[in-house]
């Protein structure tokens, strides 16, 4: 039914969520993976925006007009973030293609006030996706999800609403008709 997906879930990739997978967590989600390791995989739902602003969601933070958005189930009541900023935010992991997460937190905030830190440049999230040892590779069997390169561009500058679409569309020809399939196929 579906394209051949040969790639390998690794730090820097994303995980494409099926056409119809039923999850509410997970519909159409697109999940840059930050960690892919023996104890796990940890990533974070890029096309889930929340109806507040990092500002609005910490008092003292500086002016900074973006929202946050939904990282996944799994400690819902911690922030992180991915960014373009490498090793200018002190404590930064890379991710790899030019992306890190987390880093130092008050840094972020001065680099924000000091407006030396754009929104193409960094992202914040409210909770992460989560897998344990062993669990995603039993789902990208049962081909609930596929796994696909990064252009860090799609991460910063794609509405998030059509950003599964555009991510699945540049997936290549085997994949392209996904892109127009209803989320509902009983709609079609």
């Amino acid at each position: 039914m579906f394209a051949v997906n040969k790639l390998k879930p690794v730090a820097g990739r994303l995980l494409i969520a099926e056409p119809f997978l039923h999850d509410d967590y997970f519909r159409r989600a697109v999940v840059l993976i930050a960690e892919h390791n023996e104890k796990g995989t940890v990533g974070f739902i890029l096309n889930k925006p929340l109806d507040i602003t990092i500002t609005e969601a910490i008092p003292d933070f500086p002016a900074f007009d973006k929202f946050s958005f939904f990282g996944g189930p799994v400690q819902r009541d911690q922030l992180y973030f991915i960014h373009t900023m490498g090793e200018k935010i002190e404590g930064s992991f890379p991710i790899g293609n030019g992306l890190f997460w987390l880093g130092n937190f008050e840094q972020v905030k001065q680099l924000i006030a000091d407006r030396k830190i754009t929104s193409s440049e960094i992202r914040f999230f409210i909770g992460y996706a989560g897998w344990e040892p062993g669990q995603l590779e039993k789902e990208l069997k049962e081909k609930s999800w596929f796994v696909a390169n990064v252009d860090p561009a799609i991460i910063f500058n794609v509405d998030s609403s059509a950003m599964w679409t555009e991510v699945v569309k540049q997936m290549g020809e085997a994949f392209a008709p996904m892109a127009n399939f209803p989320e509902d196929p009983s709609m079609n």
